[in-house]
């Protein structure tokens, strides 16, 4: 006797259904625009880099190799002797040290004056401040080597000449970082603040609990372009310090190029080396610093 094929069975929602396929990926369609933006960032990080891997490349070869024509990237007896000459020497640690402690110092100051000042102008209406605040904004057309000579002037009669402090104190101002922290200021609701008042909160705990956690990301941005600027800045250092031990590290491998110039080698070590704590930085904090400026930076 024939047997007939069962039927499918039931569901509280009906017969049985077969499973879906899942979608197949969806190939990505390069257009012209894309193919042309991958291009130009391409060449942008080739000539970006290329400067770091002669650097790098120059610092690893003997000395005799250093001055072949036509010159060669890669060396034919690689070796580190360029970097135990100039870690040997002890200066460029200390000159590394002096850098951070400016570094650090400048940093600081200008996050908090910068946001206590951009705080008072985006948040309490006194007398004078349209002007004051315009005032600020034309020290962004100011350049800094106009103010050297009154700036020395100055750290020679107070003393600080060949000092910490000397060095770093002239570095603070900053009237950019200043309108780009008010406008940011003027972009967060007033409403949390209203909630913070209610519960008790002075002008100085809404900065601290409201204002501040809420502006993270442009604050981080702001820190770290001011370590950079303060780290690089040589022409300042220049002039105010003339004590050795007292160089930071731009300076001091200025001087090293002088007194070693003909040992490329170590030029390119020393160069090298003082660049690694900024490569650290970006590495660590990239991520902030492109928040910071493709996100904060432009509100209000």
């Amino acid at each position: 006797m024939a047997t007939s094929t069962p039927p499918a069975p039931r569901t509280a929602q009906g017969p049985a259904t077969t499973a879906p396929r899942p979608a197949a990926p969806r190939r990505r369609r390069w257009s012209v625009g894309s193919v042309a933006l991958y291009t130009v960032a391409s060449l942008a990080a080739i000539v970006w880099f290329a400067p770091l891997l002669w650097a790098f490349a120059t610092s690893v070869k003997p000395e005799g190799e250093t001055t072949v024509m036509p010159p060669t990237w890669l060396p034919d007896n690689a070796t580190f002797e360029a970097y135990t000459s100039v870690l040997g020497r002890g200066d460029i640690l200390r000159w590394t040290m002096n850098s951070l402690i400016t570094t650090v110092i400048v940093t600081v100051l200008t996050l908090v004056l910068c946001v206590l000042a951009a705080y008072g102008f985006s948040r309490f209406d006194f007398r004078g401040r349209p002007g004051l605040f315009a005032l600020i904004i034309g020290g962004i057309l100011i350049p800094p080597q106009t103010l050297i000579v009154p700036q020395f002037v100055l750290m020679t009669q107070l003393g600080m000449v060949d000092t910490y402090w000397g060095v770093a104190l002239p570095q603070v101002v900053a009237p950019v970082f200043v309108f780009i922290l008010k406008r940011f200021f003027d972009a967060i609701p007033r409403d949390y603040e209203d909630a913070a008042r209610l519960d008790g909160a002075g002008p100085v705990r809404v900065l601290w609990s409201v204002i501040l956690p809420l502006s993270r990301p442009i604050l981080t941005a702001v820190g770290i372009f001011t370590f950079i600027g303060a780290w690089n800045n040589f022409l300042w250092p220049f002039i105010v310090v003339n004590d050795p031990e007292m160089m930071t590290l731009p300076v001091g491998l200025g001087t090293a190029v002088g007194q070693y110039g003909i040992q490329y080698a170590q030029v390119m070590a020393s160069a090298v080396l003082g660049a690694l704590p900024l490569l650290v930085v970006f590495l660590l904090f990239q991520r902030h610093i492109v928040t910071g400026v493709a996100g904060a930076g432009i509100k209000g």
